[in-house]
């Protein structure tokens, strides 16, 4: 196989879990994923790489694949980027490694990003700050991004409310407020060559990122997570207008089906040329692909 066709892809979806990994071993514990499963309304649901590089094969699209590393804050074991970017590496038609990396990793970590991005093709890096319990603009954690921006590589951040230990006795302890959006305004502002996705709607601060993602250049929003009919009207207004190029499609697969999201994508009021900006060409922009 090559590379991505970018003439014949229909969406790149930027915001894909990989839960299970070819050994079986899944990347949270299983009451976590179940009442992620509960939040979404669906069921638990843990394709493989090469199942999940099958399902956006039949959608004719691509899709960024990542896990989450946050073993040191929840101690269950994280599935391997390595593993992850070679498994990925066998379809290169549809997916796109994107490794993770606990920012309370520190120095060791700052050199995991290089190897993984040198020697394993890993074109960018999640985040979840809730989950890995971090401020992302602590500056403890500067080393990490200043290495992102080096090798020129995206930082994906989760922001907003999360489905991850929603309706559980204090929300298993995660909390809401390291992913508040205006924590990465300063990220952005400080390395202004590092590409900065916010993940998801950030309700309760969708205000916040949009205007972050208005002043910053290197800012982008996924659009990942939510149903858009759930959409807050601020964001489907901006998107149609002064973030009509800011804003990139993601589903949240498996929690959320690219076949669900995009059925109420269709009716949303997005305007015809604003359409194929979000659901492929400003990832190819944002990701470098072009």
């Amino acid at each position: 196989m090559t590379g991505l066709d970018l003439e014949k892809l229909v969406a790149i979806d930027v915001h894909v879990h990989v839960e299970q990994d070819l050994h079986g071993h899944l990347s949270m514990d299983a009451e976590l994923l179940d009442a992620a499963a509960k939040y979404f309304k669906g069921e638990p649901n843990h394709p493989t790489v090469p199942e999940i590089a099958a399902h956006y094969r039949d959608q004719q699209m691509a899709a960024i694949v990542f896990t989450v590393d946050s073993e040191l804050a929840t101690g269950h074991p994280t599935l391997s980027n390595e593993e992850i970017a070679e498994a990925a590496a066998q379809h290169p038609d549809v997916l796109i490694p994107f490794g993770s990396i606990d920012p309370a990793r520190g120095a060791s970590g700052v050199r995991l990003a290089r190897r993984l991005v040198e020697e394993h093709g890993v074109r960018g890096f999640k985040f979840h700050p809730s989950i890995q319990a971090f401020e992302p603009n602590d500056r403890r954690h500067y080393p990490l991004w200043a290495e992102l921006e080096s090798l020129g590589v995206p930082a994906l951040f989760h922001t907003g409310q999360t489905g991850i230990g929603s309706g559980l006795p204090g929300g298993r302890g995660i909390k809401l407020r390291y992913s508040d959006p205006m924590l990465l305004d300063d990220v952005a502002a400080d390395f202004p060559g590092l590409t900065v996705i916010m993940a998801h709607p950030s309700v309760p601060w969708q205000d916040a990122a949009i205007s972050i993602a208005q002043h910053k250049a290197n800012v982008y929003i996924d659009l990942s997570g939510w149903s858009p009919k759930y959409f807050p009207p601020q964001l489907v207004r901006a998107a149609n207008t002064l973030l009509k190029n800011k804003v990139l499609f993601g589903s949240d697969y498996p929690l959320l089906s690219p076949e669900r999201w995009i059925a109420d994508f269709a009716k949303l009021e997005i305007r015809d040329e604003v359409r194929p900006l979000i659901m492929k060409d400003n990832a190819v922009r944002a990701l470098k692909l072009g």
